[in-house]
């Protein structure tokens, strides 16, 4: 299960990520764990004898002292903020270039993320010194959906997305002010999609046309009144009418309830007009679309990823196991004087629209060079054809032609191939790796992407013509890298630990070759992410490193990938308290193919800096490692995953890191499915538990689940995509339960505490296992504590009960590690 939220695992798309980041604000008292009530009351005494201050159900004064301190030290690092995305805009003058930076930082009182725009003007010297000049003051960008600047760099598209039923603004900003302002009704299209999957926004090259993604508008209902069915269609709003519900609509699970059919639209930037792209299937979910190169003459294309549903729609969050494919379509709003080209192919050359990736099962963002000339793409074939949630990634190339005749099928050049099994240092292959929306050097062959390496996020550049690939990013650093956007051939990135905040870097080639690995990193000051001195005094007295632990019992049947050693991120005090350690968490991800790298999660440095060591386990399975290495997970999940996380904590144990009487353990989704398992398999092992919407009894949530599919690969391995069914057979329901954290529950006696988010499509509260499981632990006389969030999906992400959790985490570990 693949479990991505603020500080406990890391998203391909979040990548401030994994990305994970979040932030809060102290409350008078501290949360109720049991009522909807978030403060305590102070409530008069009947006898008069003045007012008594009434703790809140769950909480003595102990634990309130404890909510008071921590809530304190955790407000100071939520206020943190993260880059989101960023954009530089160059002149031509020769007098620097204009960098713009998407800033978001959590309010609490308003539960929401605030964003706003900060501006910094760059001037770089002839000695290769860079000098950011930043703007006094940020800009909040309040209702704003989406901001994405024209590719000559003087106009700004702004989105803003209706949170009622009325229309989406698009605005047209100049350099000094509004240019242009349309309003789409909602009988046109719903909200245009902004989630970093679906999402695709995209300007033609004179900038007279923006390509997007957007919700279809509702369906007609069947419409009733006094006499019965009424023909035609009535507004909604009739008083003498009554709309019905008609067909249930399927979405893509997991925060994609209630969402439309995400269908493709262009608007014309002068006049307003919408239109929506005839000729694709209604059968096929659209998104991440770009222009083609313009040929003067002939007809332009518009190339987008396509995911069809066949049977239904399965879960698409965090899962790159659906199929989808490239496809070209013609783009509306051109007159042509010639006749138009087609795109050539036996059986394509009269339809409207055209798949170009038939020979592969996956293909998305895709991205044409500057000169037009080549197409590239990134692939999940390996999750797809193995049914894994997420596997090691690959790219590819399509040659585009000149005339804008493409032949199909389009011949796939591989790029970037899958690595099975990477030697010790190299380059592990290509995972989490979203591309930017402008992501080469100006050779126009190269291109700068980010990618997970090993325990940590890394920069590499890619040649697309021979397939070269060299990491950019310093190889002797332990911390995470990200790039945030390209300068020219410089590089602006995020540099981070978990023991340190980001850092933005400027990134310079010290030789002409734009492929050379020679690059040097400067450090930029920046106002983005400034905190207080206590914060700062408190990490400076952390430590981490990335810990190789040895695979215990190896067998003769393991691939040499899955024989090799993995990796846990440790993270401790430079000093010990009486030659004593610290109480131990070990930090589960989710997944299982994930993975939690060495970047700055609040979260977790919440956590270090109460006195707690972090061993943050990338047990085989994870990402990073080589295709051998993660597929030899499936069919042995709560048996290969546990026995390596025991394998790390008796590592640490033996190097003398940690107090085997002072160990506790965390997880979210898999990585509560982990949890689970542990404190029933290794009863004596764990003085308390925590974890946050896990997987408990997989026989129970293989039918509520938006991926049932899951279930049956993790449980069955490479088998269970033709096991897959949707009335589980009493065989497959049995060994289900074998494989589930419930079928160890008798030998549970640890303490554990439990964080659900009630709108959970993924591990659904009701019905998906993790209640049972916590009403069983209760029944048998072990200390449970629920805490469930009515508005949180599967990540519990939202800034309220992101602090609440990471607040009743810390103390109700610190309840049992005195």
């Amino acid at each position: 299960m693949l479990y991505a939220t603020s500080g406990w695992c890391v998203n391909r798309f979040s990548l401030s990520f994994p990305v994970l980041s979040s932030g809060w604000t102290t409350p008078v008292l501290p949360f109720s764990l049991l009522t909807k009530k978030s403060s305590a009351l102070l409530a008069m005494d009947c006898t008069g004898a003045g007012p008594v201050k009434e703790l809140p159900v769950g909480i003595d004064a102990t634990t309130e002292e404890e909510y008071a301190s921590q809530s304190q030290l955790l407000q100071e690092f939520t206020n943190i903020s993260a880059i989101d995305k960023a954009w530089v805009f160059n002149p031509g003058s020769g007098e620097g270039s204009q960098a713009m930076f998407s800033i978001s930082q959590p309010n609490l009182l308003a539960n929401k993320r605030k964003r706003h725009i900060l501006s910094a003007h760059i001037t770089k010297e002839s000695n290769h010194s860079v000098t950011f000049h930043w703007a006094p003051f940020p800009v909040e960008m309040t209702g704003v959906s989406a901001i994405v600047p024209s590719p000559s760099g003087s106009k700004l598209l702004v989105i803003r997305n209706s949170e009622n039923d009325s229309s989406t603004q698009f605005e047209i900003w100049g350099p000094s002010q509004l240019e242009k302002e349309f309003n789409v009704c909602q009988s046109v299209h719903r909200s245009v999609y902004t989630d970093g999957w679906f999402e695709g926004i995209s300007w033609n090259s004179d900038e007279t046309l923006i390509a997007y993604v957007a919700e279809q508008p509702l369906p007609p209902k069947p419409t009733f009144g006094s006499s019965g069915y009424k023909k035609g269609d009535f507004a909604d709003k009739d008083c003498n009418s009554w709309k019905a519900q008609g067909d249930w609509e399927e979405d893509w699970g997991e925060t994609y309830s209630g969402k439309g059919q995400p269908a493709l639209f262009v608007i014309n930037t002068n006049s307003g007009e919408v239109r929506s792209i005839e000729g694709i299937s209604k059968s096929l979910s659209v998104g991440q679309v770009v222009w083609a190169p313009a040929t003067k003459g002939y007809h332009q294309y518009l190339v987008f990823v396509g995911w069809s549903a066949e049977k239904r729609k399965l879960g698409i969050k965090y899962c790159y196991n659906r199929r989808c494919a490239l496809y070209a379509v013609r783009a509306p709003f051109q007159e042509l004087e010639t006749a138009e080209p087609q795109l050539k192919g036996n059986a394509t050359e009269d339809l409207p629209i055209s798949n170009l990736t038939q020979g592969i099962s996956s293909a998305f963002f895709p991205r044409f060079s500057p000169n037009g000339k080549f197409l590239v793409f990134l692939s999940a074939k390996c999750s797809v054809d193995s049914g894994a949630h997420s596997a090691t990634d690959s790219l590819h190339r399509i040659d585009w032609p000149n005339d804008g005749k493409l032949s199909l099928p389009a011949k796939i050049v591989d790029v970037v191939p899958v690595v099975m099994c990477p030697e010790d240092g190299c380059f592990p292959g290509l995972y989490w790796s979203s591309l930017l929306s402008s992501p080469w050097l100006s050779n126009g062959c190269t291109l700068i992407l980010s990618s997970v390496w090993n325990s940590g996020r890394a920069i590499v550049s890619v040649n697309i013509l021979s397939g070269e690939v060299s990491r950019i990013s310093p190889g002797d650093s332990s911390s995470s890298w990200d790039v945030v956007t390209l300068d020219g051939n410089n590089i602006i990135a995020v540099c981070s630990s978990p023991i340190a905040v980001p850092q933005i870097k400027y990134g310079y080639c010290l030789e002409e070759s734009v492929t050379s690995a020679a690059w040097s990193w400067l450090d930029i000051s920046s106002p983005l992410f400034r905190y207080p001195e206590k914060v700062r005094s408190l990490l400076s007295s952390l430590q981490f490193s990335i810990l190789k632990i040895p695979v215990r019992d190896v067998s003769e049947n393991l691939s040499e990938g899955a024989r090799k050693p993995f990796e846990a991120i440790f993270v401790s005090s430079k000093s010990k308290k009486n030659d004593a350690s610290d109480p131990v968490i070990v930090i589960l991800h989710g997944g299982p193919h994930s993975v939690s790298v060495s970047s700055f999660s609040k979260s977790l440095a919440f956590l270090s800096s109460i006195g707690y060591s972090l061993l943050i386990v990338n047990y085989r399975g994870s990402l990073g490692f080589g295709e051998e290495a993660l597929q030899s997970l499936p069919g042995k999940v709560g048996s290969q995953d546990v026995n390596d996380v025991l394998t790390a904590i008796e590592h640490v144990i033996s190097k003398q890191l940690v107090d085997p009487s002072k160990i506790t353990v965390l997880g979210g989704s898999h990585g509560g499915f982990l949890t689970a398992h542990l404190i029933g398999q290794a009863p004596d092992k764990f003085v308390a538990a925590a974890v946050r919407n896990p997987v408990c009894n997989l026989e129970l949530m293989v039918g509520t689940t938006d991926i049932s599919d899951w279930c049956y690969v993790e449980a069955y391995g490479h088998d269970g995509l033709t096991r897959f069914t949707e009335a589980p057979s009493t065989e497959h329901l049995t060994l289900l339960y074998n494989k589930s954290p419930i079928s160890h529950l008798s030998k549970v006696k640890t303490p554990t505490l439990f964080l659900l988010g009630a709108k959970d499509l993924r591990v659904p509260v009701s019905n998906g296992g993790n209640v049972q499981y916590a009403r069983a632990l209760k029944e048998k006389g072990v200390e449970v504590k629920v805490i469930v969030f009515p508005s949180d999906v599967h990540a519990i992400e939202r800034p309220q009960s992101d602090f609440e959790s990471s607040l009743n985490i810390g103390v109700w570990f610190k309840k049992y590690c005195k």
